[in-house]
């Protein structure tokens, strides 16, 4: 081994016990009830270190190859052999060719470590699909889940859409029906849920289009809009006035919930409908509002594990109606018209600050179909006026009979272009011999 030694940690406590044993701080009876071995053993541990110090602590065997190692010419046969055949198999793959084909006895553990050694193999990391139910949230309205579930509610044939908010501490439930999932019914859900309960603290959805920016908007209807430069939804942006959290589900199990929830209302609440004899979206929505969610929620939902409400007052937010709603920008025309979605308003004179031409003005457009007119935080007097007409511009044509057309060309015949290169007097119907040099 040289002038250097490689020592385990155990041959360094058997040092330090044999120091002290040469020291005469202890005996050889006291160095075997330390060291844990039989008195013989501390005997032949201690004549080896009396004759070769450190070196008649460490392991004889240390350094050297095991005797029940592998040939060094039977792993290069083993390798190359792999190279031939087997050169993007895995060790576990490999091995069994290598078994059931080659006739090579070898363990796969052994296989793995000698492609590792050569750089003929690297392993791949895989994460095991593991799914745990994770544990409620402490606080009612620490998170809100939320989801749309398409069903035959009115058992008619027709797939209309019940958007569902639970909440993950509680269970307790808030839903309105309309035709599809739209955000019309989103934006009214979540106001009502605020008005009930509070501003929550986070949001947990899907990838939708509806939840998340979309992809891809209208042009003309969004090119100008701010939804549209800030790459938000309409959701979004409310979550983000609101100071609400939006975190997204890559799964339906992440939201699993509000998806358990989805089998409660497509069970019973289908066959409340149909006791009651409500085949209309606005007499379940009134049902569900007056009846229905009080009776789920008081059979179903939990106690929170914290007294503490984690929904936020709406103080200091403003009227609810300026932010449910959607938003877009428009350019202030030279006449003061201002046109959204097909239709004109005439910007009126009696205004506290008046926008110039060519400025931008925020429109809103409320969940009751209202618009409102901004300019700097000041809302705007309009008036809905008609579609402007096109002018037509009115083309006077110049009438000319046909004997005045002729006298016209006889006139011009020698105007011409074919007239005034034509020397030779091809169309006069003279014959023109041919001059020969």
């Amino acid at each position: 081994m040289g002038d250097k030694l490689i020592m385990s940690q155990k041959e360094l406590d058997r040092k330090v016990i044999l120091e002290a044993v040469r020291q005469g701080q202890m005996t050889l009876q006291e160095a075997s009830d330390r060291l844990e071995i039989s008195y013989r053993q501390v005997k032949r541990i201690w004549k080896e270190y009396k004759l070769k110090g450190n070196a008649g602590l460490v392991h004889k065997l240390r350094g050297k190859p095991s005797t029940q190692a592998y040939d060094e010419a039977y792993r290069k046969v083993i390798l190359q052999r792999y190279e031939e055949r087997y050169i993007d198999f895995g060790p576990t793959f490999a091995h069994e060719k290598l078994t059931e084909e080659d006739n090579y006895s070898l363990s796969v553990e052994t296989l793995r470590k000698w492609l590792l050694e050569a750089g003929l193999w690297l392993p791949k990391r895989r994460r095991k699909k593991h799914r745990q139910r994770r544990a409620r949230k402490e606080q009612f309205g620490e998170l809100l889940q939320i989801d749309g579930s398409i069903h035959d509610w009115f058992c008619n044939g027709k797939n209309d859409c019940l958007l569902n908010i639970v909440d993950d501490a509680t269970g307790m439930t808030l839903s309105q029906l309309d035709t599809g999932e739209t955000t019309f019914v989103l934006l009214k859900t979540l106001w009502l849920w605020i008005l009930l309960y509070g501003i929550p603290n986070s949001i947990y959805v899907d990838l939708k289009n509806l939840y998340i920016s979309p992809k891809r908007l209208k042009k003309e209807d969004a090119e100008d809009d701010k939804e549209f430069k800030e790459g938000l939804s309409v959701f979004q942006r409310v979550c983000k006035k609101l100071h609400i959290k939006i975190i997204k589900a890559y799964s339906p199990q992440a939201k699993g919930r509000v998806e358990r929830n989805h089998g409660v209302y497509q069970d019973r609440f289908v066959k409340e409908l149909r006791l009651k004899q409500i085949n209309t979206i606005e007499e379940a929505n009134k049902f569900l509002l007056e009846k229905y969610i009080d009776k789920v929620n008081s059979k179903f939902s939990k106690e929170p594990l914290s007294k503490v409400d984690g929904h936020r007052s709406i103080e200091g937010y403003g009227d609810l109606k300026e932010i449910f709603c959607w938003e877009y920008t428009r350019q202030v025309q030279n006449d003061w018209v201002i046109r959204i979605k097909g239709e004109y308003y005439q910007i009126l004179k009696e205004q506290e600050i008046e926008p110039k031409a060519k400025q931008s003005v925020t429109i809103r457009i409320y969940l009751d179909g209202t618009l409102g007119f901004w300019f700097k935080n000041t809302r705007l007097k309009v008036e809905k006026i008609a579609k402007p007409q096109k002018s037509e511009k009115v083309v006077k044509k110049r009438c000319i009979n046909s004997a005045e057309r002729s006298a016209i060309s006889r006139k011009n015949k020698g105007k011409t272009p074919w007239s005034q290169f034509n020397s030779l007097g091809l169309n006069s119907g003279e014959k023109v011999k041919p001059v020969i040099a």
